[in-house]
Order: structure tokens, then sequence, then C-alpha cells
């Protein structure tokens, strides 16, 4: 019997990157493999909170630079700045003392956002993959923006009649594109971070790098790349949900915020398929006038809905700061937390889907059992784009 493989995989600490890490994870343990989970402590610590830690997983954090991790109220660009520097000597010291103690790493995994772990396991002599956890495409339309098509997409991505045609995918307009290549774009850490993921790679000997989609689903998009080989590791969701192979497992894990626990009942008191999701994840924050926006767009339906809205302890709950709160109250409902869909697809009353990430999208279109209408208020609406074509399942709002 050969040597047990010690896997590394580091995540950047935000619930959609942690999520489909702890099922790929959960998947490597299944097959054999001795995995250790990072990500900042600030993450870490609010994970053990919750106490969802996912079985047979090994845990070691890294430092970021912050006491609480990254807040909404944050300055992004300088959490960025400082997850770099503190961070890769964190984590070096990390690979070392596990070393040290007889339990040396043989590879590393790491996942977007956070390309210096590359770097930081080839300074100690580690193989590592990029785990990258949306869209193909999206990875494609990085790298031929760094690669030629970079002025063009800028003079051109604000021009309505704009139609940009790259290797494996469909046409794509300026809406479809991601929102960092607009010059008006205010997240100076994008464009560097996402460069240098590409640089990483293009020095690398054929570079392989996972992907969560599947073969069947993406295939052009996975094949767009020629000297890359990227390869589909998904749908990176509970396996419940999936082939049904393990019915224990329900939830990803890992969970940063304490969400709510009574929106099954309720949900179970709806009509089949009747209720609208709503989902911004662990960093997205709404303004004031995008919260009224949405509220209105919801009374509008008519629908019931299910909105969840992330928890920040000692800032005022976000519900109420909406000025048709009762109005709200008495059509839907409104959840603490992050996100609860793992908990809820596979209630009945699970209709429409409106979600800020493509991981959302994917994951959701995997298990859900119904026809439905998805709306992708995405920075990234090329996933939705490319859906639409494929499915015609997929509808896409400007967020204004």
């Amino acid at each position: 019997m050969g040597v047990q493989p010690h896997i590394l995989l580091v995540t950047f600490p935000a619930q959609g990157h942690i999520n489909p890490a702890l099922q790929f994870a959960k998947r490597l343990v299944a097959i054999g493999a001795h995995v250790t989970f990072s990500t900042s402590m600030g993450a870490e610590r609010r994970m053990s909170k919750t106490g969802t830690y996912p079985k047979g997983l090994s845990f070691a954090a890294f430092e970021d630079g912050s006491e609480h991790g990254f807040r909404p109220s944050d300055d992004i660009d300088h959490y960025f700045t400082e997850l770099r520097l503190v961070g890769s000597k964190s984590l070096a010291e990390l690979i070392a003392a596990s070393s040290k103690n007889g339990r040396p790493f043989t590879c590393v995994v790491y996942s977007n956002l956070i390309p210096w772990v590359a770097k930081v396991a080839r300074e100690l002599n580690l193989p590592s993959t990029l785990l990258w956890n949306q869209s193909p495409a999206l990875l494609d339309i990085f790298y031929y923006y760094f690669n030629g098509y970079g002025d063009t997409i800028r003079e051109n991505i604000n021009d309505p009649t704009f139609s940009l045609k790259l290797p494996g995918l469909p046409p794509l307009g300026g809406r479809d594109l991601p929102s960092f290549f607009n010059p008006r774009n205010t997240h100076a850490f994008a464009i560097p971070v996402n460069r240098e993921h590409i640089e990483v790679l293009d020095e690398e000997t054929n570079p392989k790098v996972l992907v969560n989609t599947f073969d069947a689903l993406e295939c052009e998009a996975l094949n767009s790349i020629g000297k890359f080989k990227l390869v589909g590791v998904g749908p990176l969701i509970p396996s419940a949900f999936l082939d049904g192979e393990d019915s224990t497992d329900t939830s990803f894990g890992g969970d940063l915020f304490q969400g709510s626990k009574d929106h099954i009942e309720w949900l179970n008191s709806k009509p089949e398929s009747s209720v609208i999701y709503i989902a911004f994840g662990s960093i997205s924050a709404l303004s004031k006038p995008q919260k009224e926006e949405m509220a209105r767009a919801l009374l509008e339906t008519g629908r019931p809905f299910l909105w969840v809205i992330r928890a920040d302890r000692g800032e005022e709950k976000e519900e109420d700061k909406l000025s048709c709160k009762e109005e709200l109250e008495k059509q839907g409902k409104i959840a603490r937390g992050s996100s609860v869909k793992a908990a809820i697809v596979e209630e009945a009353g699970y209709g429409d889907d409106v979600s800020h990430v493509t991981s959302e999208i994917f994951s959701s279109a995997s298990i859900m059992r119904c026809n439905k209408l998805k709306y992708d208020i995405s920075k990234f609406g090329c996933y939705a784009n490319l859906k639409k074509k494929k499915k015609k399942t997929h509808s896409t709002i400007n967020a204004k």
C-alpha cells in the first residue's frame, strides 16, 4: 500500500469559496486522502462558532492581517494587500510546521483570489493546483483578456453594439463580461489578482485546473484554452442533493454565519415551486437604495419569498432599514445568515432564485427539480448569457 497523500486545501475566506472547497475536500477524504483544510483565522473562528465542521478533515488556519476577517465595511483593496503579505508568510510557516511534525504535505490545492498560494508552494517545492470555483468561461475570458484582447475589451465594453468572439465561447456583449474590465470599476484588486492567476499557470508545464462544473454542461468552455487542461470536478454540492450516494451529506459545513432555523416550516406551508429565494452571499452588501429596490420588486411579484440577508454582529439588522418592512413580512420571510440553500432546496415550495454568484446559479440549477426562471445579478453576466444561449432558462438583470 502506498503512502497516503496529504493534501493542503487553501481557500479564500468567503462562504462562496469555502462551500465548494469543503465539498471537494470531502470527496478526497472518501477516496483515502488525508486533507487539511485551511482558510483565514477570522473565518475559522466564525466557522467554529456555528459548529458545522465536516467530519474527516483536519483544519489549520493562516493569518490574514485582520482580527475579524473581511467585512463589507472594510476596504477590500487594503484587505487583499494584507491577505497576500501576511497570508504568504503564515502559510509557509504552516507548511513547514506540518513537515516538522511528521505530516508533510504532498500537494497544495488553492481557490480563486489567492494565486500567491501557488508561489508559496513552489518556493517549498510542493506541486499546486487551482480549484476554480466559478464557470470555466470566466477563466477563459480572463485568459484572453491578458493575452491579446485587453485593449479591445476596455475600449468597447460600454458600447451596446459590441460583440466579442473568443475561442470556445458564444459571442459576448459588454454586459456579459466581468465588470472589473470596465474603466469605471472601483475594485483595484480584481485585475492584478486574476492576472497573477494566469501568470502562475503560464509558468507551469502542462498546468491543470480543477473546475466546479462537468463536461456535459460546459465542454466548449473547458477546452477553450489550448495550453491549460481544465478538468471538470463538479458539481461540488452535497451528495444528498446530487447522486444520493450519501444521504447524510446534506450540507457543505463550515458556515460563517448562524442562520435562522424556522424557515423550513414556513416554506413547507407554501404551494409547490412558488417561493422566490434571494441571497447575495457572505461578502456582498447591498446599499440601502438597492435593498429598497429589491424589496419593492418582491412586493410587485405578489409571490412569497425567502430573502437571506447576511448577519453582521454589532450592525443594525438589514431588514429594519427597509421602509416597506411590514408589507414584506406579510408576503414573505427574511432569514438571517449567509445562505440556507442546502437546507431548503429539497422543500417543495422552493421555486425561483435570485443570486449574485455563478456558483449559486450552477449548484441550484443542478439540484432543483422544478422548471424555473433564474435571475443573475452577478458582476459576471457571462455565465447567465452562456446558460441562456444553451438552455434558455436564465435571464439577466442589470443591477443599478
